[in-house]
């Protein structure tokens, strides 16, 4: 008769065998059933076991450091209870798959060893600039309708900024481009009474209020030149005083003695306003002026005089990184302005008249019969940019110049002139082609 052991596990004679009365069942008898075969069993279900997977070479890995094949015998046959070292790199997936085919799935599976890195968060760490991070808030306006609601409310209503306002900003920004070194900028023109002296003072003062550097205007006229008049005088010091100091000069203190200051932080330096005393400002007198200022200052124009042939010229000419042509917009005033153009050209500086930027001074309230456009197509053939300035009741008087007074159409136009003169700063001519 056979027992009940042998009946219950056919096929697996160390599992049929009887145990002795009265002897304790083994609690550790492998006593899995058909459906979990064990691989060194043998009998009617057995399964021969299957042979090893070879992982793939790992490129990173070489020499002592390569993965042990646990199915393998000899000096390197894996221990029970192996595990990963963590002086040894993570198995590959699909080698990890092969060696352990009949891992429980309740345990969690291996992704990449304990050196795989925590799964990140969607957007965590990714973006922390401060349009991310903080709520944008429309920008209130400044003129207009929308300033008189804005205003009205309390402040509580916030229509946010009219298209000129925009235009306004986006000009500042340009006026504001970063600047290396000292930017040096001749104001020339042939012909007298169209505004040099005065889009000088406006220009610079436009840059010297928006922007935190130093500016300074140098009166190069050698016929008693009147940039000095207009700014607020602060002291009798002209360029010939500068010039016989320079040695002991070594501080923007030192300079500033020597210069006017207005309302918008620009400063003037006047040439010799006596005619008894005055002595022709020479090439040589121009660049050591500029020399001395271009350690204290980061934007430097030049009122030039009427002539081309006048002896400073040519050093004014020598260092300048670009120039304002301003004309007119009379016929004669316009002729005038090309002429220079041209005389330049056939001079050999057909370069900085590239980089011109050529200014259209209405100084009369009446724009006449000459169509400045076609005056404008006309410069702009020649020049980098063409800019025009309109009649403003403040300019006219002559006097002290304040920007506060000018109108708003005015102060558009200087403030367009200054970002299209701004947009020469990257690339100095003195710096890129000399």
């Amino acid at each position: 008769m056979t027992g009940p052991s042998e009946e219950s596990a056919p096929g697996h004679p160390e599992q049929a065998q009887q145990q002795p009365e009265g002897a304790e069942p083994n609690l550790f008898a492998d006593d899995r059933t058909d459906s979990h075969p064990h691989p060194e069993t043998s009998g009617a279900f057995d399964v021969q076991p299957t042979q090893a997977v070879a992982p793939p070479p790992n490129p990173a890995v070489s020499g002592p450091h390569q993965v042990p094949n646990p199915n393998a015998s000899g000096p390197h046959q894996v221990p029970p209870g192996y595990g990963y070292d963590q002086n040894l790199p993570p198995l590959q997936p699909q080698y990890a798959q092969a060696q352990y085919p009949q891992q429980p799935s309740g345990l969690p599976q291996p992704q990449g060893g304990r050196h795989a890195a925590p799964p990140q968060q969607p957007g965590h760490g990714h973006d922390l600039s401060t349009a991310h991070l903080v709520k944008q808030v429309k920008r209130p306006p400044q003129s207009g309708w929308r300033k008189a609601v804005y205003v009205g409310s309390g402040k509580l209503i916030n229509p946010g900024e009219s298209p000129a306002d925009t235009q306004r900003r986006d000009l500042i920004a340009r006026v504001n481009q970063p600047l290396r070194g000292c930017y040096k900028i001749a104001m020339l023109s042939l012909k007298g009474g169209v505004g040099k002296t005065t889009v000088t003072t406006t220009l610079g003062a436009t840059f010297a209020s928006l922007r935190g550097d130093r500016v300074v205007a140098v009166d190069a006229n050698p016929d008693r030149g009147t940039l000095s008049q207009k700014l607020p005088l602060e002291t009798t010091a002209t360029v010939r005083h500068l010039l016989r100091d320079a040695a002991r000069i070594t501080r923007y203190s030192d300079v500033r003695s020597y210069t006017s200051q207005g309302a918008s932080r620009l400063e003037i330096l006047a040439s010799e306003q006596d005619p008894a005393v005055s002595e022709a400002f020479s090439e040589d007198d121009y660049r050591r002026t500029v020399n001395l200022l271009e350690h204290f200052y980061n934007i430097v124009l030049t009122d030039c005089g009427t002539g081309l042939m006048h002896s400073a010229m040519k050093g004014v000419l020598d260092v300048a990184d670009a120039l304002v042509v301003v004309s007119s917009g009379s016929v004669d005033g316009a002729r005038s302005a090309s002429a220079t153009l041209d005389w330049l050209e056939a001079h050999g500086y057909g370069e900085l008249v590239k980089r011109s930027v050529a200014v259209i001074n209405s100084v009369r309230p009446k724009g006449g019969s000459v169509d400045l456009d076609k005056l404008s197509a006309h410069f702009g053939a020649k020049v980098r940019a063409v800019c025009k300035v309109p009649f403003d009741p403040h300019l006219e008087e002559g006097a002290e110049i304040e920007l506060d007074r000018l109108t708003g159409d005015t102060r558009l136009a200087l403030l367009e002139l200054a970002a299209t003169v701004a947009d020469g700063f990257a690339t100095p001519l003195s710096q890129g082609y000399r």
